[in-house]
């Protein structure tokens, strides 16, 4: 039990001693009483608690005190202790519990490091607050880190949140955000000596591991490197935009990083309606409508073999005629020439451009 959530409980137990006019103690789930209104009990073993742990009982009353179990999620935490005669003694123990539960949930939202970091990971915490709050939840401020945004197919069993939690299981150092049933936020302290490489690796073994332990389909956004807990939130959201752009321009890619999204930083940032009017100076009479599907895998495999035709031709199993004979075809059509690289460029950008309104509109 942390000072913090000491001081919590010691708190309530003086205001629950002041309603009820009797004192008050609340033990771990041990018997060990760590929060009392009777200074000489507090870090003793209580015999009648540790005798009614044993029991299969929830309330139980003796001549001077009763006892009631304060648990969450059928675990069992606390056991309240309410001592002297007060009227409707089960009733008061039910509100003290309460008061209990109340004060646990204060606590962890106030005070849990993993609560704390997924409201800075958020913004929901002012930046003047972030270091005072670190301090007290002794969390470093001034070290290396990165975000990892990490979304993934739903699961029946268990979330992805339970994989990665394995795979980095230091809680001082590592934080692990469940945002929902498919978005999880990884936020990695790095050492020293740690580069853009070790960083990939990691994204790349997160995805394996829930390829393989879960069976799902997940992509990770890597966010922009920070030294300031009150940073976090920006990488969080450059990870997600590299997700968002990964998603339109980047298909064949499970791990994006923001620092290395290309061109389609550019075209995603633009308004739309900028790209209907280059798209349309491009396309005129909206010509790219009218290329078939055959001839639109012949300009990708084009573009993925540097505008070579003798290898486009290879990996496409066609004569080196026939290639060049789909190229002639393309350029009447769109009067472009692929094999010129300042019109394979246009026509790329123009491809990207296209692909992104799609994705808008829908």
């Amino acid at each position: 039990m942390s000072v913090l959530s000491v001081k919590v409980f010691q708190s309530l137990v003086y205001r629950i001693r002041d309603i009820l006019d009797c004192d008050v103690d609340i033990t771990d789930s041990n018997g060990v009483v760590f929060a009392s209104t009777r200074q000489n009990a507090i870090g003793s073993y209580s015999d009648e608690a540790l005798d009614f742990l044993d029991s299969n009982e929830d309330f139980s009353e003796s001549e001077n005190a009763a006892f009631m179990k304060v648990g969450k999620r059928g675990s069992l935490d606390f056991v309240a202790v309410v001592y002297g005669e007060i009227q409707q003694r089960k009733k008061a123990m039910e509100l003290v519990c309460l008061s209990i539960e109340n004060a646990r949930l204060y606590y962890e939202e106030k005070f849990d490091k993993n609560s704390f970091i997924k409201n800075v990971v958020l913004g929901n915490i002012l930046p003047g607050d972030i270091s005072l709050r670190a301090k007290e939840l002794r969390v470093k401020d001034d070290v290396r880190r990165i975000i990892y945004s990490i979304h993934t197919e739903k699961s029946r069993d268990i979330h992805a949140y339970n994989i990665i939690q394995s795979l980095f299981p230091n809680e001082s150092k590592d934080f692990v955000v469940l945002l929902d049933d498919q978005n999880t936020v990884l936020v990695k302290e790095l050492k020293d000596k740690e580069q853009e490489d070790d960083i990939y690796r990691k994204a790349r073994i997160i995805i394996d591991t829930l390829n393989t332990e879960l069976m799902v389909k997940a992509s990770v956004g890597i966010g922009t490197e920070v030294t300031r807990l009150r940073d976090i939130s920006r990488s969080y959201k450059d990870a997600q935009t590299a997700l968002a752009i990964g998603k339109i321009f980047e298909t064949d890619k499970d791990i994006v990083d923001y620092n290395h999204l290309g061109i389609g930083r550019l075209i995603y940032q633009l308004p739309t309606t900028l790209c209907k009017l280059f798209l349309n100076e491009v396309f005129k009479d909206n010509v790219y409508e009218h290329i078939d599907q055959e001839t639109m895998i012949t300009i990708k495999k084009f573009f993925e073999n540097s505008l070579n035709v003798s290898e486009t031709s290879r990996q496409l199993f066609v004569h080196r005629n026939t290639l060049v004979y789909r190229l002639d075809k393309i350029q009447k059509l769109t009067g472009m020439d692929l094999r010129n690289f300042e019109d394979a460029m246009l026509f790329k950008v123009a491809m990207m451009v296209k692909r992104y309104l799609d994705e808008t509109s829908r």
